[in-house]
């Protein structure tokens, strides 16, 4: 069994939270707390897809949201 390896900046698991942005610590949560709410186009860069591809993948998580909120 392997041992998760946390993050030194959050303590979260560190494939949930890296990416590779490292004015960032690249750390999601450290991004998150220093900017607070992002653009898409912000995200878009700091995760190096196109803008359009993260305007998708938002539609598509507040789907998934209404229809659990739904039930």
């Amino acid at each position: 069994m392997s041992e998760e390896k946390k993050c030194p900046h959050c303590g979260e698991d560190i494939e949930r939270c890296w990416i590779d942005y490292p004015e960032d610590n690249n750390c999601v949560n450290v991004s998150v707390k220093k900017h607070g709410p992002m653009t898409l186009e912000e995200v878009s860069k700091r995760l190096h897809v196109s803008l359009v591809r993260i305007s998708q993948i938002e539609k598509q998580a507040l789907n998934k949201l209404s229809k659990r909120i739904k039930i």
